[in-house]
């Protein structure tokens, strides 16, 4: 995971990560599975539902379900994936998770990116991807409607890249001024793995303490850059929509 800042100054981080990538509909049988890994319950490693979507620790899929709809995309409900940190010891921050959305003939057809601020807000973006693009490189754009930063003002647009799960996984987002300058870039980027007990227990030997390292990381980089002076913004009230459509950059998705 890398973030690096580019307006006013540079000011950049990276550091290694792990995250699951789970089917909504399979959490039972998953965990099931497992002896280190829990659903809606304390373990070594968790996954809660009540840390997405409507956070009330109702079931994700009818609340995917109603954003796809409103968007008119019930068609990419047909399988749900969630790529999130999973909790470790009973805790988890996660600054952004995606929802990937799939039809039928398991093609990916829509995005639901959330995000998350150390306020405790959340809020999603929504974005369509044409059936004919389904197994590229996806470019996507957002206009900015959520107060993540106090570092960053909150007019701006978001373009995102995504290499769709498969053996490998990318997440590039980046924050553009109102003028179109690049202010910041943050990317994800990952190789797959078998999810099995032999795999989460190496993944916590060699982050133990991952979660926590998140939420302090945040912290320590904010206070690196109010020491370099940068500007402070005002938390301000998240939308009443808790999920927000975008579209594919200029209207098309890319392929590389």
């Amino acid at each position: 995971m890398m973030h690096e800042r580019l307006l006013p100054f540079r000011h950049k981080f990276d550091y290694r990560v792990f995250s699951l990538l789970l089917d909504i509909d399979r959490l039972p049988e998953i965990t099931a599975a497992s002896r280190l890994l829990r659903h809606n319950r304390f373990g070594l490693f968790s996954f809660h539902d009540r840390d997405h979507g409507p956070r009330d620790g109702s079931g994700l899929r009818p609340w995917v379900e109603a954003a796809l709809a409103r968007d008119g995309l019930q068609e990419a409900a047909a399988r749900i994936r969630i790529f999130c940190f999973p909790r470790l010891f009973g805790y988890v921050f996660n600054p952004l998770s995606v929802f990937f959305c799939y039809d039928t003939d398991d093609r990916l057809r829509a995005v639901l990116y959330e995000v998350k601020n150390t306020f405790g807000d959340q809020h999603g973006y929504l974005i369509e991807v044409p059936p004919q693009n389904a197994g590229l490189t996806i470019e996507q754009s957002a206009t900015k409607q959520f107060h993540v930063s106090p570092f960053l003002p909150l007019e701006g647009q978001y373009r995102f890249r995504l290499l769709p799960p498969g053996e490998k996984i990318g997440i590039t987002i980046t924050q553009l001024s109102p003028s179109g300058a690049v202010q910041l870039v943050a990317a994800q980027t990952g190789r797959r793995d078998v999810l099995n007990d032999h795999s989460l227990l190496k993944a916590f030997i060699r982050h133990p303490l991952m979660t926590v390292k998140v939420m302090a990381g945040i912290h320590w980089e904010a206070l690196q850059l109010w020491r370099k002076g940068a500007a402070f913004f005002r938390w301000t009230e998240p939308p009443r929509e808790a999920v927000s459509t975008g579209r594919p950059a200029n209207d098309r998705n890319a392929a590389e």
